[in-house]
């Protein structure tokens, strides 16, 4: 699953960069961005980490913090829309990651849980 969610997680995390390099400079954003910037990034991070778990445990374990970041990341993404930072399409493309890693990461620690 990892060879799936690490490339996926990293374009993600490349996409929330830009928005936050936009948001940052053109549209003078920076307090719900760097709340994005920080929970976006670390999806991938956490997926990386699994990739060297010390036990299955721990290997779930990075990924259901994954799926805990990806879930905020979407809280961000929807607050950012709501206050008129970002347009729908922005919203939308980002979202649409966002909910295909929830997706597969619910997938993947419930798969592990049995």
């Amino acid at each position: 699953m990892s060879y799936v969610l690490g490339p996926k997680s990293e374009v993600f995390a490349l996409d929330v960069i830009r928005l936050y390099k936009s948001l940052c400079g053109e549209r003078h954003e920076r307090v719900l961005s760097k709340q994005l910037l920080r929970s976006g990034t670390s999806i991938g991070a956490n997926v990386a980490e699994a990739v060297y778990a010390q036990s299955k445990a721990d290997f779930v374990s990075k990924y259901r913090i994954a799926l805990k970041e990806a879930s905020e990341s979407a809280y961000w993404l929807r607050l950012l829309y709501k206050s008129e930072y970002i347009t729908f399409d922005e919203y939308k493309s980002l979202k649409d990651q966002c909910s295909e890693l929830i997706r597969m990461l619910a997938a993947a620690t419930k798969e592990k849980r049995t």
